[in-house]
């Protein structure tokens, strides 16, 4: 194992230090809790959105936190659920009056901590919370970490366009139902080229041949659907969209195309899909609004990436397009 480290048990943290110093003008961070916050949180009258997860899918989740964007973000050790206390010290310290938004992966410890966070927040605080469990991946229906499908990809695009939403002042009731539309239109599918290497565990989580491939995998380095014999780009663009295209219509309405990188893929290769793509949705007669192209989230240094689609209406075009000033996400500010 090579990797940029000092000690394995203090990778969070240490990484969580840099990330406040680099990012100081955005977000504060305290690190006995993990938690990265919203430098002007709370803010009175809008709704605050909190999600989290495990650490190593950088810049999920502390990467979008910011103005357009989420409030709080806790992370947990690597590919390791946060905890409820720092959940419910987040809802507390984000919340502004106008109650809070969890968005949650569709992962088991992170469903059941949320939960209880949110039970803690609304019975010692009264805080009034929402929450919305994402669960895109098309993969498989139950997995080693869920039952039923992992919430991907369309996590980024649902904490862009309700964060959107929360800055525009709509109340909870409301940003919740953009969110569950997002959820509801979005579909996603990945594939890895190589592992990766949790630092505490010191070798990777899986094993893979030159010429093989695995699709279907997950945000953990968990494997997926099967292995399968090393393809051309063009050939992994179908097998990737060929699910999602069958799980959901997407013709008729614009899309939102997200080509996300795990880690360890150039642009260079991303572009490279991204174009794949693109032909083979223009074939489809599904036509792209906008898109995104990039590692937003990523599983350490695993090569390989996914595909997310999500169909989109003028509301939510319009709430993509909105302001957004986040370490990992910005535009129009």
């Amino acid at each position: 194992m090579k990797k940029l480290i000092n000690d394995p048990a203090d990778v969070v943290v240490d990484a969580l230090r840099g990330f406040e110093a680099a990012h100081s003008d955005r977000v504060r961070v305290d690190l006995d809790l993990k938690t990265i916050y919203r430098k002007d949180a709370p803010k009175k009258g809008k709704v605050a959105l909190i999600s989290g997860g495990g650490s190593g899918h950088e810049p999920m989740h502390g990467g979008f936190v910011g103005p357009g964007m989420l409030d709080a973000a806790c992370c947990g050790e690597v590919f390791t659920s946060p905890v409820p206390d720092q959940m419910m010290a987040a809802t507390t310290a984000v919340d502004g009056g106008a109650g809070v938004l969890h968005i949650v992966k569709n992962y088991t410890g992170d469903v059941m901590n949320f939960e209880m966070a949110a039970e803690m927040a609304e019975a010692d605080s009264g805080i009034r919370v929402a929450s919305i469990v994402t669960d895109d991946d098309v993969a498989v229906q139950d997995s080693l970490y869920t039952a039923g499908r992992r919430g991907v990809g369309v996590t980024v695009l649902l904490e862009k366009i309700a964060g959107a939403a929360a800055e525009e002042g709509r109340d909870l009731d409301a940003v919740l139902e953009v969110a569950k539309k997002v959820n509801g239109n979005g579909r996603s599918m990945g594939m890895a080229l190589t592992s990766c290497t949790v630092p505490a565990a010191g070798e990777p989580t899986f094993e893979l041949g030159e010429d093989e491939m695995e699709v279907g995998i997950g945000i953990h380095g968990e494997p997926g659907r099967e292995k399968r014999p090393l393809a051309s780009a063009r050939e992994i663009a179908e097998q990737l969209l060929d699910p999602i295209l069958k799980d959901h219509d997407f013709k008729g309405a614009p899309a939102i195309v997200m080509m996300n990188g795990m880690g360890g893929t150039p642009l260079l290769e991303l572009y490279l899909m991204y174009g794949e793509v693109a032909k083979i949705l223009e074939a489809q007669g599904v036509a792209i609004a906008r898109n995104l192209v990039g590692n937003y989230i990523t599983s350490l240094e695993m090569a390989g990436c996914s595909v997310t689609l999500l169909r989109a209406d003028d509301e939510l075009v319009s709430l993509w397009d909105a302001p957004v000033n986040t370490p990992g996400l910005r535009w129009g500010c």
